[in-house]
């Protein structure tokens, strides 16, 4: 395991102060802020497209027109076509605090992965708060099954899949992981897992919301609504807490109910190897860490690339963006981890 830094004393202490002021951001402001920097990001992230892989966009993974059910796939130029080996692929879940985000300002990070020698699966899936974690489960797990039927057109390999995705997308990528190695997760779901647990190799995490744990702590920049908004809106888990005398109750049954969305609950030693981006000015900075600390509890193979708070460039999935140089070196470490995992046994060996 490498990485830059894993010491949080390192920070800039003015700088964690500035930052400490906010907190609790709520669902309806997170959703307008996004709304107003999507189009933005879409255009800032995909400038001067990379010409040596090809492109297939909007392909349906389940059988209607929502724009939620499409993937675009992107590959190496001529993958596939001279009869070569297949390749690796990589499936990527975009961010967004779950209720916003698109794949399409993914498609140059994908095509630089692309480029690294995988076939990557750029998917979309139904957001809250019109839609539960449990249909953005089965949504990521209905494009793995895809993957699965249609991959091999495509130059990729069904058998060997990296799972991948940044904040949200994150979550999602690890959750799905876990539903689809324990049972019992799966059955709270009510999900039939699309994959075999072998054929998933490695999982891939950007600042990723891997612990729910830290929505429960002062100061967090995200409010309690943000895990309630993921729950089914049966009885009262999605409700707000008004009543001083039942907020504690209420806070420990959310609690519990998070826990079926938090992915360090569900991993032990059958995970796949793990790589793991993050920095000191990522909001999810501990969660992140918390996550490394228990895979290595468990002995879980995992890669880390971890930056100093005076790298001004990663901010909160500053992976996204090409144009930094902390992001080509998340690239190459990644392409690194998925030629690695991809030659690996499916019995866990030292990274």
């Amino acid at each position: 395991m490498t990485s830059a830094v894993r010491n949080p004393r390192n920070t800039f202490s003015l700088a964690r102060k500035v930052r400490g002021l906010l907190r609790r951001v709520p669902v309806w402001s997170w959703r307008l802020l996004m709304a107003g920097v999507g189009p933005r990001e879409r255009v800032r992230f995909n400038r001067d497209p990379l010409t040596d892989v090809d492109y297939v966009h909007d392909i349906r993974y389940m059988d209607d027109d929502a724009s939620a059910h499409q993937l675009d796939v992107l590959t190496p130029r001529n993958a596939g076509r001279d009869g070569g080996k297949a390749l690796p692929v990589y499936v990527y879940f975009h961010g967004g605090g779950w209720t916003s985000g698109d794949k399409s300002a993914l498609t140059k990070y994908c095509a630089n992965q692309a480029a690294g020698g995988m076939v990557v699966v750029n998917a979309n899936y139904r957001r809250p708060p019109r839609f539960h974690m449990g249909h953005v489960l089965h949504d990521a797990n209905a494009a793995l099954a895809w993957v699965r039927g249609n991959i091999g057109r495509y130059g990729g390999d069904p058998e060997c899949v990296v799972l991948g995705g940044d904040s949200a997308g994150g979550q999602i990528a690890a959750l799905l992981t876990a539903a689809t190695l324990r049972p019992e997760l799966a059955a709270h779901y009510s999900l039939r897992p699309a994959a075999a647990g072998h054929h998933l190799k490695g999982l891939v995490q950007h600042c990723s919301v891997v612990d729910f744990s830290v929505f429960f702590k002062s100061g967090f920049i995200m409010s309690l609504n943000f895990i309630r908004m993921l729950l089914p809106p049966a009885g009262t888990a999605r409700s707000r807490i008004r009543s001083p005398f039942t907020a504690a109750e209420a806070v420990e049954r959310l609690k519990a109910q998070a826990g079926f969305m938090s992915p360090i609950e569900w991993l032990d030693g059958r995970f796949p190897p793990v790589f793991v981006t993050t920095s000191e000015r990522d909001f999810l900075y501990e969660a992140n860490l918390n996550f490394i600390s228990r895979l290595e509890e468990h002995d879980v193979p995992v890669d880390t690339l971890i930056y100093h708070w005076s790298n001004a460039n990663t901010e909160h999935t500053w992976q996204q963006d090409y144009r930094y140089p902390e992001s080509q070196e998340v690239y190459r470490r990644l392409h690194a981890f998925v030629r690695k995992v991809a030659q690996r046994p499916t019995a866990h060996a030292p990274l």
